[in-house]
């Protein structure tokens, strides 16, 4: 397993009572990890979706982040709590242990589950859907692996796939 790291998430999900969509990533980057918080690589287009869907500038500080999320209803945490993985590689990703998000589904009003990119879609369903018996709605990674998207084209789908009440 050479190149491999075996990963611990470290920084507590983004939600409160009043969340009613969760959005799911694989596990935290690592310039996410270095950031201590979630979407950290400066290439990642997360911040610059968000902020677009929720018609607001794009955040800077991690409480201007939790701030935007909290006020439009979006919770944000990871399918995977613990693994072996190279670097940011989500192929990579080994031995998963995968997060409880069973809490915060009663401790919210969720409803609706996204996927940021196809690897947190499918770690989901193996792991959380039988838990949950919560579909989750995929939709493209805003990593900047997922060079094929473009920025609006990104923010267009994730405007129509989620709709904000």
């Amino acid at each position: 397993m050479t190149g491999y790291e075996h990963i611990e998430h470290t920084f507590a999900p983004v939600y409160d009572a009043d969340s009613l969509v969760l959005i799911l990533g694989t596990l935290p980057s690592v310039k996410s990890r270095e950031n201590h918080f979630y979407y950290g690589h400066k290439q990642n287009r997360f911040w610059k979706v968000m902020a677009d869907l929720c018609g607001e500038p794009v955040p800077e500080t991690i409480e201007e982040k939790k701030k935007m999320l909290l006020a439009h209803h979006i919770a944000v945490w990871d399918v995977i709590q613990s693994c072996d993985i190279k670097g940011s590689s989500d192929s990579s990703i080994r031995n998963v242990e995968p997060t409880d998000i069973r809490r915060i589904l009663a401790e919210s009003q969720i409803t609706r589950i996204y996927a940021n990119g196809n690897k947190a879609g499918e770690l989901y369903r193996k792991y959380q859907l039988p838990l949950t018996g919560i579909e989750a709605t995929g939709l493209p990674s805003t990593s900047p692996a997922n060079a094929a998207w473009r920025l609006e084209s990104l923010c267009e789908v994730w405007r129509e796939t989620i709709v904000l009440l």
